[in-house]
């Protein structure tokens, strides 16, 4: 009776795999080809399996997540076959994505980049849009403004049918996306602004080339970006001087300033200027009294990033203390205030994230006059006089 039983349960297994081909094949296909991992980025990374599948794992997007979130990204020809994969990850997502909703600005550039914008149904905060195709839908009416971010409009969210919505948290998860989730809508969190290499923001294109299974052109745009930024710092690194570089401004009697390991002092860095907290190993922000900055960065040779301000009389008026700053007094400070997007929306935060070349480009050609001939800054303008 024993071998009798036995053997039945052997027999029941055989009939049961001829009789679901696809869980067979599943078992004995589903392994790791390989494991793609970004060269600059640290937020996410990808398991390409040699069903097909790619399994995306997005690490921290936010300061403390205690955990990571893993997506399957399922050839839409196989996606009904894989539902069953939603037990084990964070998401089953149809690839190639043709409906997305998109939650920041800096999402957005990799639409443009990859020109597919049409892509794009809904969005919260419309006016903070500048990238020209989109602008172009959202006159048209093809892009839905859906409110703020931590309290979006789900019911209108839910009614567009988005196949995902790249999602971001400050804190942790927005309530929002709970509910979008539970109607069934996946939340795909990208975490780029946490990365603290400007490469690495710029690399989380490929994160979106993944999801709309562009990997290939993703990674080929990213390397342009590369290519171009390497080529400036090494030109940034045969200037004959190296300046010194203070940056932020007061609010509410705090100055607040880039950490010297910050996405930002690396900039400076690259470009070949001296920070002068670029010893200090902060990745965010300082905050710091006047006395202590007019302290180290009175005589500084630039004053980059003051803040929102776009003239010297604004700042003057705002704060006396500012002449007394030898940037001030000899009229060399650079702000990214001035270029601005169609409907207010400033370019530098838009589509900084993804283009670090131009970023440290505009760096180099102010720090050192000449260095970079014919160039014209998009970001960083002069302040207004």
């Amino acid at each position: 009776m024993r071998i009798g039983s036995v053997l039945s349960l052997i027999a029941l297994i055989l009939i049961s795999c001829r009789g679901n081909p696809e869980q067979k094949q599943l078992q004995v296909q589903d392994q790791i080809n390989r494991t793609w991992k970004p060269d600059y980025a640290r937020g996410f990374y990808v398991e390409e399996m040699k069903s097909g599948i790619h399994y995306l794992t997005v690490n921290s997007p936010w300061p403390g997540a205690a955990r990571t979130f893993r997506y399957a990204l399922v050839p839409k020809a196989k996606l009904n076959s894989h539902r069953h994969l939603i037990d084990s990850v964070d998401g089953v997502i149809g690839v190639p994505v043709n409906r997305v909703i998109l939650t920041s600005t800096t999402h957005i550039p990799a639409l443009e980049i990859l020109e597919l914008e049409d892509r794009l149904v809904g969005f919260p905060g419309l006016e903070y849009i500048s990238s020209p195709g989109v602008r172009n839908r959202i006159a048209s009416g093809n892009v839905v403004e859906l409110g703020v971010n931590e309290t979006l409009n789900t019911e209108l969210a839910i009614a567009l049918d988005p196949d995902i919505v790249v999602g971001f948290g400050v804190s942790g998860a927005p309530s929002s996306y709970t509910t979008l989730e539970a109607s069934g809508i996946p939340v795909v969190y990208n975490g780029d602004w946490m990365e603290e290499n400007p490469l690495g923001k710029a690399e989380w294109i490929v994160f979106f080339g993944l999801l709309f299974d562009e990997k290939n052109a993703a990674e080929k745009a990213f390397r342009r970006v590369e290519q171009a930024y390497l080529e400036a710092r090494k030109l940034a690194a045969n200037a004959p001087e190296r300046p010194t570089v203070l940056s932020g401004s007061l609010y509410r009697d705090i100055w607040y300033l880039p950490g010297g390991s910050s996405w930002a002092a690396q900039f400076i860095k690259d470009a070949n200027a001296e920070y002068l907290w670029e010893g200090n190993t902060e990745s965010g922000s300082l905050s710091l009294s006047l006395e202590s900055v007019l302290e180290k960065g009175s005589n500084a040779d630039l004053w980059i990033a003051p803040s929102q301000f776009t003239s010297y009389g604004e700042m003057q008026h705002a704060e006396a203390h500012y002449s007394q700053f030898k940037a001030f007094r000899e009229k060399r400070i650079y702000t990214y205030a001035l270029s601005e997007g169609p409907g207010g929306g400033l370019l530098y935060y838009e589509l900084g994230p993804s283009r670090p070349d131009l970023i440290l480009k505009d760096l180099v050609y102010w720090f050192h006059p000449g260095l970079l001939k014919g160039y014209d800054p998009v970001f960083f303008k002069p302040l207004e006089r």
